[in-house]
Order: structure tokens, then sequence, then C-alpha cells
């Protein structure tokens, strides 16, 4: 997946941005000072990749030239720049078509690609399952092959740079047909890995628990977060894209009640359709986690837009309407009127103070308030006390008992485990069979028993 050549060396790139009058991306924001912030977000995924920038060029205009995206005029200067910073690649902060990315190499005698080939990069850089190679080699093949059209030869020089790593090595390129045949064979692996999270699914479903995604922001402090609270060790980076496959850990609530937590793939403005499509069988997790935690990195100075771009993906993802809890992460880099501020804000927002934690993962501020939040909102299982007769030899119910409740005593007599435990409602409901007769008026306590096992 991955060119020796490229990750070796540092390879010199120009960023190219290009604004249009009259279309800011925020209210009472300009075009200029959105395209600068966006350029700033393609340097930072350029040097993720592992680039060298030499420089950036920002372009205003009243409209996109169809044919090269910055005129005739703008592509010698920019050819003229790339000769003098001895800089061979250049990356526009835009979506090109094939035909315009034609055009720029021709006007520039450097090799162009846009943002989501570089998007596509990274990707294929960081993907180590091979979950995630299958997906990142899909999208990058969905993105190549209609960018093969008068190309001719030249693709063979794929392979040797940022934005060519993956299949350009596998020679796939010079062939239509045989592309088709990859993404078949692609898709149909892609299937069977989605069809084997559903079956690791249900197997989790047979023991009730309740299922938490993280999602939010590229480098928003998901990964930190997730550490923090599971006390597991996953790779964090403040490069963008640092997770790129998903990952799932148990986390115990304050009212003991068990759940796993997932750390997913960070969200970033414009991510490519393709990409979102082929990494569906990941976003699964997202779809079926009962409660979001939708994280932010509160010391951004563009945290609503981003934000903004998140509700966009989640809609795309139909998970708009779930459950959630807002997570203002990195507040110990806040000055206290600016943390006062966003408080404010909290309180007269849709969601609510109830639901808006404000937290740094980094030094373990507000992290207790953030798991009684959760405790509240997730919409499942009130946790009640049972107590329970099972044979020593039905170790599937024992280990189910084990596994989603907290055990508060355990006697072994007659083949039998007398247990008292505190367990998900559904659960309890399940063990109907197992509860002791001896102590049935103890079985399943009231709600005034569950208020106390719960707070």
């Amino acid at each position: 997946m991955k060119s020796p050549q490229s990750l070796n060396r540092s390879e010199r790139v120009l960023l190219l941005g290009v604004a249009i009058k009259h279309a800011a991306r925020t209210p009472g924001g300009t075009a200029t000072a959105s395209a600068r912030e966006s350029l700033l977000e393609l340097e930072a995924l350029a040097r993720s990749a592992g680039a060298d920038v030499t420089g950036t060029i920002l372009q205003v205009r009243d409209a996109l030239d169809s044919a090269t995206l910055v005129g005739k005029g703008k592509l010698e200067e920019i050819k003229t720049e790339a000769k003098m910073r001895d800089t061979p690649l250049i990356i526009v902060d835009r979506n090109l078509t094939p035909a315009q990315q034609r055009n720029m190499e021709d006007g520039t005698d450097c090799r162009v690609i846009d943002r989501t080939q570089l998007i596509l990069d990274i990707f294929a850089h960081r993907a180590h399952t091979r979950e995630g190679q299958l997906q990142v080699e899909l999208a990058q093949l969905s993105y190549l092959l209609p960018r093969l059209s008068g190309r001719g030869t030249e693709l063979s020089r794929l392979g040797g740079g940022i934005g060519t790593r993956g299949p350009g090595e596998q020679k796939l390129e010079t062939d239509r047909r045989r592309i088709r045949d990859r993404m078949s064979k692609l898709r149909k692996a892609i299937e069977t890995v989605r069809r084997q999270r559903a079956t690791r699914r249900e197997a989790r479903r047979a023991v009730p628990i309740g299922t938490i995604a993280l999602v939010g922001y590229t480098n928003a402090g998901k990964s930190t977060l997730f550490n923090v609270l599971t006390r597991s060790d996953v790779f964090v980076s403040p490069k963008m894209f640092a997770t790129l496959d998903p990952t799932l850990r148990g986390l115990t609530l304050p009212s003991r009640r068990r759940v796993l937590l997932s750390d997913t793939v960070g969200f970033l403005r414009d991510l490519p359709p393709s990409l979102i499509a082929a990494f569906r069988a990941t976003l699964e997790e997202v779809q079926e986690a009962a409660l979001l935690l939708v994280v932010t990195d509160g010391s951004h100075p563009e945290h609503a837009e981003q934000d903004a771009e998140v509700e966009k993906i989640l809609a795309e993802l139909g998970v708009a309407d779930r459950p959630r809890i807002h997570v203002m992460n990195k507040v110990d880099r806040l000055p206290p009127e600016e943390r006062e501020m966003l408080r404010r804000v909290a309180l007269t927002s849709a969601e609510g103070p109830r639901k808006t934690s404000f937290v740094s993962a980094q030094t373990g501020e507000g992290l207790p308030e953030l798991l009684a939040s959760i405790d509240r909102e997730l919409p499942e299982d009130r946790i009640v006390r049972v107590h329970l007769r099972i044979a020593q030899t039905d170790s599937r119910h024992l280990a189910m008992v084990y596994a989603a409740g907290h055990v508060l005593e355990s006697v072994w007599a007659d083949g039998h485990y007398a247990i008292v435990a505190d367990l998900p409602q559904s659960l309890a409901v399940r063990l109907t069979a197992h509860v002791d007769a001896a102590n049935a008026s103890l079985a399943v306590k009231s709600s005034a028993t569950t208020e106390t096992a719960v707070h």
C-alpha cells in the first residue's frame, strides 16, 4: 500500500488556494479569511503526509475557470513560483476535475494533486488493518478511474511521491477493465468485512451493553480522550487523521454499568464522498451507537465551523437525531473569559447545559462530570439489583452476569451459584428463569433501589 520512496524523503510542495468573492463560509466572515483558514488546514494535511511546504499562493476570483481553475495567466505565475522554489508538486485546495488537473499540469510543468488525493494519500499511509487498506484502495481507485483518459503512459510515474501511494504501485491504472474488476473484488471483500462486523455486533448484543461513539473533527483530541476514559494506549498524534482504524474498549460508568466506547476516524471539511462511501463499514460503529460524544477542540478559533462540518457528515450517515453529548475539549488552553463565554453559549444552545461537558483530556479536568452525563443520557438499561441462582455448568449465563453486571455476592452450593448482582434491566429480564425463588421479593428492586444503585 505504501511507497518506500515517498516515505523516505520530504517532498517539496507548493500550496494553492482559490477564493470566490462573496462566498464566505460563515456568517460575518469573508471569502479570503475562509480560504486562508482552509489553506492552513491544507498545510497541516500536507505536513501530515510528510511534505516540505515551500510556500502558499491564494487567488481571489469572481468565478472558477472551468478549464484551468485559476486562468492561464495565473498558471504562468504559479509555474514561475514553483521553478523559483524548486518545487515539483502543487497541491490545490479544491477538488479538481480530470480536465482541470491535466491542464494545470501542462501549464505549470509540475505534478498537480487536489485536496481529495492528498487525503487519500494520508489514509493510505495510516491504514494498518486489512479492513482499512481495502477501504482506502477502493476510494483511490474510484478517484482514479475517471482520470485515466488522456494520461496514457504518464501513469507509469505514479508511486513516487505524495498522492501516489497505493494502487499506483500495482499497475492497475493502465486498464479500466482491470480497475473495475479490482473494485468489484474490493467491494465484495468489504461486504465480507461488513458482515463480520455485523456478526460481532450481534454477539455483543447477546450480552446487553450500551455503545458510545466518539465523533468529531480530526485532531479534536478524540483519541486522547478515549485513552483517558478507557485507560488504553491507542496511537495519539497532533498530525491530522492520526486515527484511521476504529477501536472498541470497555468503559465502566459511575453507576457500574459497563458500556463500549468506540474511537472513530476524524471528520474534515469537504471530506470526499467516495471516502465516506468506502468507509461505510467502519462508520457503521457510529450508526450503531446509542449515544454520540461529539468532541470539539474548544481552543480552535474555527471550532464552530468545524462543528458545522461534523453535523453535515452525521446527517449524511443518518444519525443527526441520535442522543448526544457535546464535549468541549482542550479547555485548559482557554483563558477564563473565553471559558465563561462558551458556558454562556451552552446555556442558550438547543443542546442545553446538561448535554454540554467542558473537559481537558490532557489534564483530566471535567472528566468525572462527563462520565456522570454519559450515565444520565445513555438511553438504555437502568441498573437493577437481582438475586440469581445459576447452575455451575451454565457458563454462558454466568459469563453474561460477570461481563455486563457488578457482582456483589456469589456463594457456591449444591452445584449452583447464588448471586446478588447489579445488572442492566434488559439482562435481568432475560435471566428471569434464574431468579432465586427464595428471594423473589428482592429479585428486581424498586425504582428507589435503582436510584440508589445509579447515584
